[in-house]
């Protein structure tokens, strides 16, 4: 029987759209090129929006106990501290979870459990290599001569994604940083285990972040000039490893994984073409500064998940999935431009920027304003839909929590102990969590949470049109205390 949706890779991204979908009882396939699930860390794990992204589709599990908490980044300039961000007590002040540094390999791990528990599997192996488009279905050809066809097709295969390419889909962008070496290694270093920390000297720059394990460090640093194309592993560590030793006095003392990789912004000309679509890395790539590619290709899925459902399900026009590149192309814009800038920023080769970065831009990273805009950034509990299709554009503005914004909300029949920014973080079974406390965002009725006596927070699921914009946009309804139905988007049950 044939798929409602193929998802091509197996990467974060397509891994908790696959979730989603499979909850909401839609056929998906997932299929991945590679012989099997990678091993390396690549991403540095998940900001405060991707803990509650995987903990709102049951995957986050034991995550927060094996990943480390970030409390502070600290900054050195020619060998003297001169910033300590505390973006631990930034994060407090936002209501959401703590950001963790881990492997990627182990967060994949977990939305792979989690897939299977929900009767999904992935497809190793199965490398797509072109689409073939019909007026009511896509056909993708794999390598191997084989043909599978479904409504739908995303494309969440990385930067070099064949769904894109095949579907004509154009990816402007320029490189940033010819080259970054990389490097996960047991080393003795004399700073603390709940900080990042970078070396700042004239061009060159070390950055070192804590990963779960006895003294396992990820250290970074660009490629100097004519390091090559293609360094040998020995190469890396040993650059960066004299790096360690001038800056904190550390020593590498065994390696885990080596790697270089180049820093491009690119962005994809749109997130569809008929009955394609893109997410993460396939629709942007960007300066891993600020980690947050990962977090917002989960983003990215969790949005297009409950839209594709309900299309697939016939409960909405396919003109419901233009909502979703209206509502993430724009954060995702946002966030090429941002961490680009901040790149520039911090690894420029012109000496009047360096001074600049050094004299001003490090020093004002102690302030607390600029602390507090940076936190709310990389976290990603800022993000808001208002001014999207399915908010109050061009609506009179009225006080308060408005239609895409992210609410922290306390339904009457939760215990008064536990209604401080909380919601359940499982709202199939009512029960409230008082370790994760987590939002909902307000938005068009697609869903409502109806409070009661036996089940303290029930989804029913509505329809597009079963309740008005007015009844999602009204303050009232958002009264801490009121038993009136509150509407809000599925994505954040």
């Amino acid at each position: 029987m044939d798929p409602d949706v193929i998802i091509v890779g197996a990467g974060p991204t397509g891994l908790t759209l696959a979730c989603w979908l499979q909850a909401a009882g839609v056929g998906v396939r997932v299929l991945d090129g590679a012989a099997g699930p990678a091993l390396t860390s690549r991403a540095l794990g998940l900001q405060p929006r991707g803990v509650e992204v995987l903990d709102r589709i049951g995957a986050l599990g034991n995550l927060p106990d094996r990943g480390l908490p970030i409390n502070r980044v600290v900054v050195s300039v020619e060998g003297t501290e001169l910033a300590s961000l505390r973006v631990g007590q930034a994060m407090q002040r936002l209501h959401g979870p703590a950001g963790l540094l881990m492997s990627q390999a182990d967060i994949e791990a977990a939305l792979r459990d989690r897939l299977a528990t929900l009767g999904g599997t992935v497809e190793w192996g199965r490398r797509v290599s072109g689409l073939e488009a019909r007026s009511d279905a896509m056909t993708a050809q794999l390598d191997d001569g084989t043909a599978i066809r479904a409504s739908w097709i995303v494309g969440a295969d990385g930067a070099h994604s064949i769904v894109r390419k095949s579907a004509g889909i154009g990816f402007p962008g320029v490189p940033l940083i010819e080259r970054f070496l990389l490097a996960d290694v047991h080393a003795d270093i004399n700073r603390p285990r709940d900080a990042t920390s970078a070396w700042l000297r004239g061009t060159k720059i070390l950055a070192a972040f804590p990963l779960p394990g006895a003294d396992l460090w990820r250290l970074m640093a660009p490629a100097p000039p004519g390091f090559g194309d293609d360094p040998a592993g020995d190469d890396i560590v040993e650059y960066l490893g004299a790096g360690l030793a001038a800056e904190a006095g550390g020593t590498i003392r065994s390696i885990e994984w080596t790697s270089t990789f180049r820093i491009q912004r690119r962005l994809a000309d749109t997130y569809r073409r008929g009955r394609v679509l893109l997410a993460g890395d396939a629709a942007h790539i960007h300066s891993p500064f600020g980690r947050q590619g990962m977090n917002t290709g989960m983003g990215e899925a969790e949005n297009l998940a409950w839209k594709l459902a309900l299309v697939v399900g016939g409960r909405a026009d396919e003109t419901a999935l233009d909502t979703y590149e209206a509502e993430r192309r724009p954060i995702a814009k946002n966030v090429v431009a941002t961490t680009s800038g901040v790149t520039e920023i911090v690894v420029s080769g012109c000496r009047a920027a360096r001074l600049l970065r050094d004299r001003l831009v490090v020093p004002l990273m102690n302030r607390e304003w600029l602390q507090r805009l940076i936190a709310e950034k990389a976290s990603q509990l800022q993000v808001s839909y208002r001014r999207g299709p399915l908010g109050v554009r061009g609506r009179r503005r009225v006080r308060g929590p408005q239609a895409g914004d992210r609410a922290l909300i306390a339904p009457a029949a939760v215990p008064t102990e536990r209604r401080r920014g909380c919601m359940p973080s499982s709202a199939r079974s009512g029960r409230c969590s008082a370790r994760t406390r987590l939002p909902i965002r307000l938005g068009l009725g697609l869903a409502t949470w109806s409070p009661s006596a036996t089940t303290p927070v029930t989804p029913h699921w509505c329809g597009p049109t079963a309740i008005s914009r007015g009844a999602a946009t009204t303050p009232a309804r958002y009264k801490r205390g009121s038993t009136a139905p509150l509407v809000g988007r599925p994505e954040f049950w």
